[in-house]
């Protein structure tokens, strides 16, 4: 009987060291890739081209079939659980994410959640499943019930998150009841990618830092618990990533406290400090600045070996510190994996 394909990146979230740490890329399916921009000009909005399972399976597919990464990453947006939970969503162009009714004035109650606007991620989960090499690692994700409240709360994204922090201090208990919605239904989203097909989840708090240490407890270490424990508890093998991006001087207490099997660093953590104070033998994905990667050269390869070096004795997933940009040079993305992955690396 011939070996079975070894899925390094599901053996790292696992806790186990390698020697040469695999890698995926946040928002490597996307604007950086020409395929990806001539599928989306023929599919027309962002959103018709995430509910079109089989055009978001193939922009799912595209950066496997040109990079030969060690994960994949669903292609879909972390917004689709407030569509679900019963807000309108819709696409500006060159603005963004646009949500209503905003939860600042409107009640919980008055938002008729609609579950089959999930369906068709899952079908998505699904194509991909069947078609991935069984060596790549695939991932689901969503967004955390912080990050995700900013922008029902404003009705879009904001700098500073100030109209949802003022509603987390001035009206604690509706908040609170929004952020238990999300987390509900954040739990069910997951699992339901789970089951359609996907090894790991990542959880990402993208607007982390923007707290104070006692409201990050609160808003970003508790619901996010809540979340890794009923999960483990539908699916107690499979592996849940935390990035806290911003978290900074908290990362370790979100890292003790939330329950997760791995963390993500962004690029503005030090990644020897990181190394110091995460706890011994849990896995770390980091943390590259995307702008070193645009940068490339001297710039690219100086970050790239800083890194590997601070976590050479840890289980570690190269990544970035944040998404890729859209400008990010197709050359410069092989260079990092011949860096990273040395003369095994297939890009």
């Amino acid at each position: 009987m011939p070996a079975l394909p070894v899925k390094k990146l599901l053996n790292v979230l696992r806790g186990q060291k390698e020697d040469i740490p695999p890698v995926w890329l946040m928002r490597q399916a996307g604007r950086y890739l020409p395929e990806y921009r001539a599928l989306r000009a023929d599919k027309g909005g962002f959103l018709e081209l995430v509910y079109d399972s089989d055009a978001a399976a193939e922009v799912t597919l595209q950066p496997i079939r040109r990079f030969g990464f060690d994960g994949s990453i669903l292609f879909s947006d972390i917004l689709i659980i407030p569509y679900a939970m019963g807000q309108d969503l819709w696409f500006e162009a060159g603005e963004g994410p646009r949500l209503a009714p905003r939860m600042a004035e409107t009640p919980l109650d008055s938002l008729k959640a609609d579950l089959s606007r999930l369906e068709p991620i899952y079908d998505t989960v699904r194509k991909v499943a069947a078609a991935l090499p069984a060596e790549v690692t695939f991932l689901g994700f969503a967004g955390s019930p912080w990050t995700i409240s900013t922008y029902m709360v404003n009705g879009q994204g904001s700098k500073d998150q100030s109209e949802t922090r003022r509603m987390a201090y001035n009206e604690p208990e509706r908040f609170a009841a929004l952020i238990d919605a999300i987390a509900d239904m954040t739990v069910d989203y997951l699992s339901g990618q789970i089951d359609a097909g996907v090894d790991a989840v990542q959880l990402f708090d993208s607007w982390a830092g923007s707290l104070s240490p006692q409201q990050f407890d609160r808003w970003v270490i508790a619901p996010n618990a809540k979340i890794v424990e009923a999960l483990k508890a539908r699916h107690p093998d499979v592996p849940v990533i935390g990035f806290p991006k911003g978290a900074g001087g908290k990362l370790a207490a979100y890292a003790n406290a939330t329950g997760v099997d791995a963390i993500g660093i962004d690029e503005t953590v030090d990644p020897v400090w990181a190394n110091q104070i995460l706890p011994k033998g849990m896995p770390v994905q980091g943390n590259l600045d995307p702008l070193a990667l645009i940068a490339g050269g001297d710039s690219l390869e100086i970050a790239v070996s800083a890194i590997k070096s601070a976590f050479q004795d840890r289980p570690h997933i190269f990544n970035l510190g944040h998404g890729i940009q859209q400008d990010t040079p197709i050359d410069h993305v092989t260079k990092l994996l011949k860096l990273v992955q040395g003369d095994n690396a297939s890009g």
